[in-house]
């Protein structure tokens, strides 16, 4: 089974218009498609969003029965479904159940109609698709496509717009995706993805914050390309954000989202002119980042202006910043990254970032 990539998030949420209108506005996404009742896909209305590699499709039920209004129901706006492309559709499935995931859904081939396959000049223009089981009430669509990537799944989610053009667009990829799981679920989540996805176990680490603990573990595909942050809370410890995501979001799921970039300074200048909120950064912070992770890749004074932390691993440096939450919930946001060599994730920003905020509240370290 090759795994070459996460093909697409899919968002259940309350309005998706709305939502559509927010990550264009503010973070440079375009519609590029839409599905609902017209095109087959009952009690339910879809957009389509494309930026880069990214595609994004926002989902909101119409009818009380439909998985979308109840999935909103109980958690919120949330990711629902990561899309995994892969060569051979049903073979991954048979593969995979057999593995013991779920059965959702079973192979299902989408083609255009007469028309639009005239129009685009491809023969064989067809996406095969299946689902089965992640974690928690997440699954995990099966993506296997032939022909031009304009179509998404023909007779479903139509294209209506091309794909927005590079000039301007400051976000590319999805770097990874992060999990939230409850106290003893981490371990368990984590051989999953091993022993049926075939993923491999490549970062683990215990983070203590004051009086709060959290464990992590990161699997990742062969690849390279499909990486999932796995995090569980210490119950031995004080509650802190991770038993908050729990609770508000009503059991595991999907906590941010990380979009590459190319050039972090200009992304985040770029989303904050926008209307992006992101977490903000002691200035502290700054004062002894270049003591922790040598020579910087990028301008201090820009990283301390826009509070964006840096890390590194054994190949080289990483740039990460946080959104804010855009639910009400607090529970969903984004993270913007921008790898320099690193393949992985260092170990000191969540511990660096406490101390300096520690720091700065006591009035013992100069800003």
């Amino acid at each position: 089974m090759n795994i070459s990539g996460i093909d697409h998030i899919e968002l259940y949420v309350g309005d998706a218009r709305q939502t559509a209108f927010y990550l264009c506005t503010a973070f440079g996404f375009k519609v590029c498609g839409q599905g609902g009742p017209q095109t087959g896909l009952d009690g339910q209305f879809s957009l389509l969003l494309r930026q880069g590699e990214i595609q994004v499709v926002l989902t909101s039920g119409l009818v009380a029965d439909h998985p979308a209004t109840e999935y909103v129901r109980r958690h919120g706006d949330g990711v629902a479904v990561i899309g995994i492309g892969v060569d051979d559709a049903a073979a991954a499935y048979r593969r995979l159940t057999e593995r013991g995931a779920e059965p959702v859904s079973p192979p299902r081939e989408y083609v255009p109609g007469e028309s639009a396959a005239k129009e685009s000049g491809a023969d064989d223009q067809r996406v095969v698709v299946a689902e089965v089981s992640g974690f928690s009430d997440v699954t995990h669509r099966l993506v296997e496509r032939h022909g031009p990537r304009r179509e998404f799944l023909p007779g479903a989610i139509e294209v209506t717009e091309p794909d927005p053009h590079s000039d301007g667009k400051v976000l590319r990829t999805i770097d990874h995706i992060a999990i939230c799981v409850p106290a003893g679920g981490l371990a368990p989540t984590a051989r999953y993805y091993v022993d049926v996805f075939g993923f491999e176990q490549i970062f683990e680490e215990y983070v203590e914050v004051g009086g709060q603990g959290m464990d992590s573990k990161v699997v990742q595909s062969p690849s390279g390309h499909v990486t999932f942050t796995l995090i569980e809370p210490d119950p031995e410890r004080q509650p802190g954000q991770i038993d908050n995501f729990l609770s508000w979001h009503a059991g595991a799921g999907v906590q941010h989202v990380a979009f590459g970039t190319d050039d972090i300074v200009k992304a985040v200048g770029a989303l904050s002119d926008h209307g992006v909120r992101f977490l903000g950064t002691p200035a502290a912070y700054y004062d002894t980042l270049e003591e922790r992770v040598g020579h910087l890749d990028a301008p201090l004074d820009d990283l301390r202006r826009l509070g964006v932390l840096v890390d590194r691993d054994h190949w080289g440096q990483l740039l990460q910043i946080f959104t804010e939450s855009m639910h009400v919930r607090r529970t969903l946001f984004l993270e913007i990254i921008e790898r320099r060599g690193a393949l992985t994730f260092g170990s000191g920003n969540i511990k660096a970032l406490y101390e300096a905020k520690q720091g700065e509240l006591s009035g013992t370290t100069a800003t």
